[in-house]
């Protein structure tokens, strides 16, 4: 028996060429922002590797002499005299730099946080504006708000939370008890123990007030991971 074999034609219709074209439209933008995404992550990464080696070129070159510390020995504290009377150490300048995009900055000690082994130096600009502050946190935590580095009162440092461990990606793991420590140029190094941690708008400021009742404090601020609101650290001086 002959089998008669039909075939039914399909007819291209304007609606189908249109749709036709939609999709290959569709497919070909999905690839280019799939690329465009993948090189953004690339670069995203690369300006941070990049920030992150400028950083630790501060540490590396920062002088600070080793913090002076009284010898007793039998109980007996030994007292060397010099012939003319002692004049007072001139103070630790810190040395003005620029960024690439031409803002000036000084290092002005460093922040070591043990529980998460990160150390920076801590930088802060002349004039403390926005654009300012947004060109140094490219390189290093910077001072926010508030005195130097280990006076009374409470030295605000903000800095990066890039999700990872570089900068203060990790500071909002810090729990209470944990350990600070603040490096004066001086080389005086100071120890602050967390007491408080919580998060606020990023317009809320409250959390630089200067009211310490004459204790030494510092304030750690840094972005959530979804940077809609800020993590404060609280830590005070250990005596």
């Amino acid at each position: 028996m002959n089998q008669i074999l039909v075939t039914k034609k399909l007819y291209i219709t304007p609606e189908l060429k249109r749709k036709k074209r939609i999709y290959k439209f569709e497919f070909f933008l999905s690839v280019f922002l799939v690329c465009v995404l993948i090189s953004a992550y690339i670069y995203a990464e690369y300006d941070r590797n990049k920030s992150e080696q400028v950083s630790q070129e501060i540490l590396a070159n920062l002088e600070i002499p080793e913090e002076d510390t009284t010898v007793a020995k039998n109980n007996v504290l030994v007292v060397v005299l010099d012939e003319e009377e002692p004049q007072e150490e001139p103070k630790n300048t810190p040395m003005m730099q620029t960024t690439a995009n031409g803002h000036q900055y000084a290092t002005i000690g460093t922040v070591s946080i043990p529980k998460i082994n990160v150390t920076y130096p801590i930088i802060d600009g002349p004039t403390d504006t926005t654009e300012e502050t947004e060109d140094l946190l490219k390189i290093s935590p910077t001072k926010f708000w508030g005195p130097e580095p280990n006076e009374v009162g409470n030295f605000c440092i903000v800095g990066h939370n890039y999700r990872n461990t570089r900068f203060f990606s990790k500071v909002p793991t810090l729990v209470n008890g944990d350990i600070i420590e603040i490096t004066d140029l001086s080389g005086k190094v100071i120890s602050y123990k967390v007491y408080n941690k919580y998060q606020v708008e990023p317009t809320d400021v409250s959390c630089t007030t200067q009211l310490t009742n004459g204790k030494k404090e510092i304030t750690l601020i840094t972005c959530t991971d979804d940077s809609k609101h800020r993590v404060v650290v609280k830590a005070r001086e250990v005596k």
